[in-house]
């Protein structure tokens, strides 16, 4: 008879895992410490959330990737503490990539926080990411005093392919901005680098260090890829029609920024009043209402949603293809019922 845990067990595991998972990220960014090198430091510490005005929780965001990493490797059967660096590595990576991310979107605020660029200036911050992006590989290689140097050359070669993979989706996204024949089928190869990419590797990582075959490793790859898609597709319904009381996003809709989203490549496709509007000019805040309820009546919601619901028993069919284990198990559903029917 399978073991009862409370309903809060990912709760309960986070509180357990996160500042083992802190400390592993403050030891790997404590690299970059050196004389004359105290700036590029707090940077890197101000970026993580730790350092200047408003650091804390918040500022750090919620660390998902890395507890990924973690439940994989415990649901997979294996010691969750081995997996580590791992989970350090593809945080910093995430990294990485967000601060690359807000110099090429010219984003000036994360996480209600001024980016890097805007309070160092574009070079100091690409050099800022650099950084973080060889702390990552110097972390993922710290496996092999973990588990193995087996285990930490092929997690090393995973991580890279999948930092190739994430850049290709970022080139994606950025040639699709002064695009305007985009269709549906040009959206699934951008988020499959873009976001899913890290989430497969992150489930794939646990499986690795816990030691199982290819075969059930593979499963976890598959329940991260169909995860990522499924948040993706989810951020891009709340990206339109979120709450904006708890979005925070009422002039910030991906509306007027111009997102080639699922439901915008929807409505594009349609060729009807809403693709009209969108070949015009860019919407303003004060239209994004009656824009996105254009969007809608053209079917842009319901079929994101009917996406975002496949997606969504993909991933968990998959999950339950890796036969998840014990406590850790039960808290990967939690999660992915907390991150695929969120309203933020």
């Amino acid at each position: 008879m399978p073991m009862a845990y409370s309903a809060d067990i990912l709760d309960q595991l986070t509180q357990e895992y996160l500042p083992a998972i802190e400390k592993e990220l403050v030891q790997g960014v404590s690299q970059t410490a050196h004389v004359g090198l105290a700036a590029l430091h707090g940077m890197l510490a101000y970026h993580m959330g730790w350092e200047g005005e408003g650091a804390g929780p918040d500022a750090r965001g919620k660390r998902i990737r890395p507890l990924l990493v973690i439940l994989s490797c415990a649901s997979a059967g294996g010691n969750w503490e081995q997996a580590l660096p791992a989970a350090s590595a593809v945080e910093l990576v995430h990294n990485f990539s967000l601060i690359h991310d807000d110099i090429e979107d010219n984003s000036p605020l994360r996480h209600r926080r001024p980016t890097l660029w805007k309070l160092w200036g574009i070079p100091q911050a690409i050099n800022a990411g650099d950084a973080m992006f060889a702390l990552a590989h110097l972390e993922i290689l710290r496996l092999e005093e973990t588990i193995s140097p087996n285990v930490a050359v092929r997690a090393a070669k995973l991580l890279q392919q999948t930092c190739l993979h994430l850049t290709q989706g970022q080139y994606l996204d950025l040639s699709y901005e002064s695009r305007s024949n985009l269709t549906l089928d040009d959206y699934w190869p951008m988020i499959s680098g873009k976001t899913a990419a890290l989430v497969a590797a992150c489930t794939q990582l646990g499986a690795l260090v816990a030691g199982v075959d290819l075969e059930r490793q593979n499963r976890f790859n598959e329940f991260g890829h169909y995860l990522g898609l499924a948040f993706q597709a989810r951020d891009d319904l709340l990206g339109i029609w979120g709450d904006a009381e708890l979005t925070g996003k009422s002039a910030e809709s991906d509306l007027v920024t111009g997102k080639k989203s699922l439901p915008v490549l929807y409505g594009l496709s349609k060729k009807g009043a809403f693709a009209k509007r969108w070949s015009q000019d860019s919407i303003s805040p004060d239209e994004v209402v009656y824009v996105a309820r254009m969007l809608e009546s053209e079917g842009g919601q319901s079929y994101s949603e009917q996406i975002a619901a496949k997606l969504t028993d993909q991933a968990l069919q998959a999950l339950i293809s890796t036969h998840p284990e014990g406590a850790a198990g039960q808290a990967l559903q939690q999660l992915v019922d907390r991150l695929l029917n969120r309203k933020v």
